[in-house]
Protein backbone atom coordinates (compact mmCIF):
# COMPACT_ATOMS: atom_id res chain seq x y z
CA UNK A 1 0.00 0.00 0.00
CA UNK A 2 2.52 2.27 0.55
CA UNK A 3 4.36 1.67 -2.16
CA UNK A 4 1.58 2.39 -4.10
CA UNK A 5 1.38 5.79 -2.76
CA UNK A 6 4.95 6.45 -2.76
CA UNK A 7 4.82 5.48 -6.76
CA UNK A 8 1.77 7.73 -7.26
CA UNK A 9 3.25 10.73 -6.21
CA UNK A 10 6.22 9.90 -7.81
CA UNK A 11 4.41 10.02 -11.21
CA UNK A 12 2.28 13.36 -10.24
CA UNK A 13 6.17 14.67 -9.00
CA UNK A 14 7.02 13.26 -13.06
CA UNK A 15 4.23 15.53 -14.56
CA UNK A 16 4.93 19.03 -12.85
CA UNK A 17 8.60 18.12 -13.58
CA UNK A 18 8.19 18.66 -17.03
CA UNK A 19 6.80 22.30 -16.77
CA UNK A 20 9.83 23.14 -14.73
CA UNK A 21 12.86 25.31 -16.72
CA UNK A 22 15.35 23.12 -18.22
CA UNK A 23 17.73 24.34 -15.91
CA UNK A 24 15.93 23.07 -12.87
CA UNK A 25 15.86 19.81 -14.55
CA UNK A 26 19.10 18.59 -15.02
CA UNK A 27 19.95 15.60 -12.09
CA UNK A 28 23.49 16.19 -10.39
CA UNK A 29 24.41 13.12 -9.76
CA UNK A 30 23.04 11.89 -13.63
CA UNK A 31 25.15 14.78 -14.99
CA UNK A 32 28.26 14.24 -13.24
CA UNK A 33 28.17 10.86 -13.83
CA UNK A 34 27.25 11.01 -18.20
CA UNK A 35 28.44 14.51 -18.99
CA UNK A 36 30.96 16.37 -16.50
CA UNK A 37 33.61 13.65 -15.24
CA UNK A 38 34.01 11.66 -18.85
CA UNK A 39 35.88 14.29 -20.58
CA UNK A 40 38.43 13.95 -18.29
CA UNK A 41 39.17 10.64 -18.80
CA UNK A 42 41.76 10.14 -21.65
CA UNK A 43 44.27 7.14 -22.86
CA UNK A 44 46.74 5.59 -20.35
CA UNK A 45 45.77 8.17 -17.78
CA UNK A 46 46.25 7.39 -13.93
CA UNK A 47 42.79 8.09 -11.91
CA UNK A 48 42.21 7.87 -8.50
CA UNK A 49 38.81 6.59 -7.30
CA UNK A 50 38.14 8.49 -3.86
CA UNK A 51 35.40 6.72 -1.78
CA UNK A 52 34.54 4.61 -4.37
CA UNK A 53 34.48 1.14 -2.64
CA UNK A 54 32.26 -1.44 -4.08
CA UNK A 55 31.11 1.31 -6.60
CA UNK A 56 34.29 2.14 -8.48
CA UNK A 57 33.29 5.38 -11.09
CA UNK A 58 34.92 3.43 -14.29
CA UNK A 59 33.64 0.85 -15.48
CA UNK A 60 35.83 -2.54 -16.94
CA UNK A 61 35.07 -1.69 -20.20
CA UNK A 62 36.02 1.71 -20.49
CA UNK A 63 39.20 1.28 -18.18
CA UNK A 64 40.47 -1.06 -20.79
CA UNK A 65 39.40 0.49 -23.39
CA UNK A 66 41.32 4.04 -22.03
CA UNK A 67 44.24 1.58 -21.10
CA UNK A 68 43.43 3.46 -17.55
CA UNK A 69 45.28 2.50 -14.09
CA UNK A 70 42.81 3.04 -11.52
CA UNK A 71 43.43 3.03 -8.19
CA UNK A 72 40.94 3.03 -5.28
CA UNK A 73 41.00 4.84 -2.18
CA UNK A 74 38.38 3.94 0.76
CA UNK A 75 38.48 4.39 4.35
CA UNK A 76 36.78 0.73 4.58
CA UNK A 77 38.60 -2.23 3.46
CA UNK A 78 35.23 -4.49 2.65
CA UNK A 79 34.38 -1.83 0.69
CA UNK A 80 36.89 -1.93 -1.87
CA UNK A 81 36.79 -5.74 -1.53
CA UNK A 82 33.23 -5.83 -2.72
CA UNK A 83 34.07 -4.08 -5.98
CA UNK A 84 33.94 -5.57 -9.77
CA UNK A 85 37.24 -8.06 -9.95
CA UNK A 86 39.51 -6.08 -11.94
CA UNK A 87 37.76 -2.74 -11.20
CA UNK A 88 41.09 -1.56 -9.27
CA UNK A 89 45.25 -1.95 -10.06
CA UNK A 90 45.69 -0.82 -6.60
CA UNK A 91 43.60 -0.41 -3.25
CA UNK A 92 44.43 1.88 -0.72
CA UNK A 93 42.84 1.87 2.56
CA UNK A 94 43.10 4.84 4.27
CA UNK A 95 41.37 8.07 6.12
CA UNK A 96 40.82 10.61 3.12
CA UNK A 97 41.59 13.09 5.79
CA UNK A 98 45.28 11.66 6.64
CA UNK A 99 45.56 10.59 3.62
CA UNK A 100 48.73 12.16 1.77
CA UNK A 101 49.43 11.22 -2.30
CA UNK A 102 52.44 11.32 -4.48
CA UNK A 103 51.54 13.28 -7.21
CA UNK A 104 51.13 10.56 -9.59
CA UNK A 105 47.69 10.92 -10.45
CA UNK A 106 46.13 12.67 -13.91
CA UNK A 107 42.56 12.84 -12.63
CA UNK A 108 40.95 12.54 -9.12
CA UNK A 109 37.64 11.63 -9.00
CA UNK A 110 35.61 12.22 -6.06
CA UNK A 111 31.99 11.70 -6.14
CA UNK A 112 29.47 12.10 -2.99
CA UNK A 113 32.18 11.80 -0.79
CA UNK A 114 33.17 15.37 0.73
CA UNK A 115 29.84 15.80 2.69
CA UNK A 116 30.76 12.40 4.65
CA UNK A 117 34.31 13.88 6.05
CA UNK A 118 34.34 16.22 8.91
CA UNK A 119 37.70 18.46 7.61
CA UNK A 120 36.66 19.41 4.43
CA UNK A 121 40.04 21.43 3.71
CA UNK A 122 42.37 18.80 4.50
CA UNK A 123 40.44 16.43 2.20
CA UNK A 124 41.26 18.93 -0.56
CA UNK A 125 44.76 18.89 0.68
CA UNK A 126 44.79 15.11 0.55
CA UNK A 127 43.39 15.69 -3.20
CA UNK A 128 46.10 18.15 -4.04
CA UNK A 129 49.07 15.92 -2.86
CA UNK A 130 47.56 13.24 -5.23
CA UNK A 131 47.22 15.01 -8.49
CA UNK A 132 50.44 15.95 -10.84
CA UNK A 133 51.09 19.68 -11.61
CA UNK A 134 48.66 20.27 -14.03
CA UNK A 135 46.35 17.47 -13.55
CA UNK A 136 42.50 17.86 -12.48
CA UNK A 137 39.93 16.58 -10.45
CA UNK A 138 36.33 15.93 -10.59
CA UNK A 139 33.86 16.56 -7.92
CA UNK A 140 30.72 16.17 -7.04
CA UNK A 141 28.96 17.33 -4.04
CA UNK A 142 25.45 18.14 -2.43
CA UNK A 143 25.38 21.02 -1.21
CA UNK A 144 25.27 21.96 2.61
CA UNK A 145 22.83 24.88 1.77
CA UNK A 146 20.03 22.29 0.16
CA UNK A 147 17.04 21.38 2.22
CA UNK A 148 17.73 17.45 2.23
CA UNK A 149 20.77 18.56 3.89
CA UNK A 150 19.84 20.66 6.44
CA UNK A 151 17.15 17.95 7.42
CA UNK A 152 19.78 15.41 7.19
CA UNK A 153 21.42 17.26 9.91
CA UNK A 154 18.86 17.68 12.10
CA UNK A 155 17.61 13.90 11.90
CA UNK A 156 19.15 11.44 14.31
CA UNK A 157 20.94 9.18 12.20
CA UNK A 158 18.90 5.78 13.20
CA UNK A 159 15.81 8.02 11.92
CA UNK A 160 17.03 9.16 8.61
CA UNK A 161 18.35 5.66 7.53
CA UNK A 162 15.22 4.07 7.75
CA UNK A 163 13.28 7.08 6.19
CA UNK A 164 15.67 7.11 3.56
CA UNK A 165 15.67 3.52 3.11
CA UNK A 166 12.00 2.54 3.30
CA UNK A 167 10.89 5.00 0.94
CA UNK A 168 14.00 4.33 -1.07
CA UNK A 169 15.24 0.86 -1.02
CA UNK A 170 17.47 0.84 -3.57
CA UNK A 171 19.71 3.33 -2.42
CA UNK A 172 20.60 0.65 0.64
CA UNK A 173 23.58 -0.24 -1.14
CA UNK A 174 24.97 3.39 -1.29
CA UNK A 175 23.97 5.77 0.64
CA UNK A 176 23.05 5.97 4.75
CA UNK A 177 26.52 6.97 5.59
CA UNK A 178 26.76 10.27 8.28
CA UNK A 179 27.24 13.11 6.94
CA UNK A 180 28.74 16.29 7.76
CA UNK A 181 28.40 19.18 5.20
CA UNK A 182 31.08 20.91 6.45
CA UNK A 183 31.84 24.12 3.96
CA UNK A 184 30.02 22.20 1.58
CA UNK A 185 28.95 25.04 -0.76
CA UNK A 186 29.91 26.69 -4.16
CA UNK A 187 31.47 29.83 -2.43
CA UNK A 188 33.26 27.39 0.04
CA UNK A 189 34.53 24.83 -2.23
CA UNK A 190 36.14 27.71 -4.19
CA UNK A 191 38.30 29.96 -1.57
CA UNK A 192 39.31 26.63 -0.62
CA UNK A 193 40.19 25.36 -3.90
CA UNK A 194 42.57 28.71 -4.05
CA UNK A 195 43.66 28.12 -0.46
CA UNK A 196 44.84 24.78 -1.66
CA UNK A 197 46.76 26.36 -4.98
CA UNK A 198 43.68 24.91 -7.28
CA UNK A 199 42.47 26.57 -9.92
CA UNK A 200 38.40 25.75 -10.64
CA UNK A 201 38.50 25.36 -14.53
CA UNK A 202 35.44 24.32 -14.61
CA UNK A 203 31.73 24.10 -12.54
CA UNK A 204 28.21 23.45 -12.75
CA UNK A 205 25.12 23.97 -10.39
CA UNK A 206 21.73 21.58 -10.06
CA UNK A 207 18.85 22.81 -8.48
CA UNK A 208 17.14 19.05 -8.10
CA UNK A 209 17.28 15.96 -6.24
CA UNK A 210 14.90 13.28 -5.94
CA UNK A 211 14.51 12.86 -2.31
CA UNK A 212 10.78 14.87 -2.09
CA UNK A 213 9.39 13.21 -4.75
CA UNK A 214 7.50 10.69 -2.53
CA UNK A 215 5.43 13.08 -1.64
CA UNK A 216 3.97 15.52 -4.29
CA UNK A 217 2.76 18.58 -2.56
CA UNK A 218 6.38 18.31 0.08
CA UNK A 219 8.05 18.51 -3.54
CA UNK A 220 5.39 21.33 -4.80
CA UNK A 221 6.52 23.55 -2.02
CA UNK A 222 10.41 22.62 -2.44
CA UNK A 223 9.92 23.44 -6.04
CA UNK A 224 9.20 27.09 -4.45
CA UNK A 225 11.00 27.38 -2.12
CA UNK A 226 14.20 26.58 -4.48
CA UNK A 227 12.99 28.89 -7.30
CA UNK A 228 13.02 32.02 -4.83
CA UNK A 229 16.57 30.67 -3.02
CA UNK A 230 17.67 30.60 -6.14
CA UNK A 231 16.19 34.42 -7.14
CA UNK A 232 18.18 36.30 -4.32
CA UNK A 233 21.27 33.70 -3.67
CA UNK A 234 22.26 32.46 -7.04
CA UNK A 235 24.52 29.38 -7.55
CA UNK A 236 24.49 29.25 -3.78
CA UNK A 237 20.77 28.00 -3.72
CA UNK A 238 22.38 24.99 -5.80
CA UNK A 239 20.98 21.65 -4.29
CA UNK A 240 24.09 19.74 -5.67
CA UNK A 241 27.59 21.05 -7.47
CA UNK A 242 29.92 19.46 -9.81
CA UNK A 243 33.94 21.37 -10.00
CA UNK A 244 37.08 20.07 -11.92
CA UNK A 245 40.01 21.79 -9.51
CA UNK A 246 43.40 21.85 -11.42
CA UNK A 247 46.59 21.89 -9.71
CA UNK A 248 48.95 24.63 -10.27
CA UNK A 249 52.50 24.21 -10.28
CA UNK A 250 52.96 26.31 -6.80
CA UNK A 251 52.21 24.08 -3.83
CA UNK A 252 50.63 25.22 -1.18
CA UNK A 253 52.78 23.51 1.98
CA UNK A 254 50.32 22.77 4.63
Amino acid sequence: MLRQFINSQIWLRQKFYLLLPVDMRVDGNTHFIKKFAPPYLRHDFTVVDIGGGKNPFVDIATKQRLRLRVIGVDIDEQELAQAPSGAYDQVICADIQSFRGTANADLVICQSLLEHVPETTITFAAIESMLKPGATAVVFVPSRNAVFARLNLLLPESLKRWLLFTIFPKTRRSQGFKSYYNLCTPRDFSAIARRCSLVISQKHFYFINGYFSFFFPLYFLWRIWTGLFRAVRGTQAAETFSMAPTKSSRRLVF
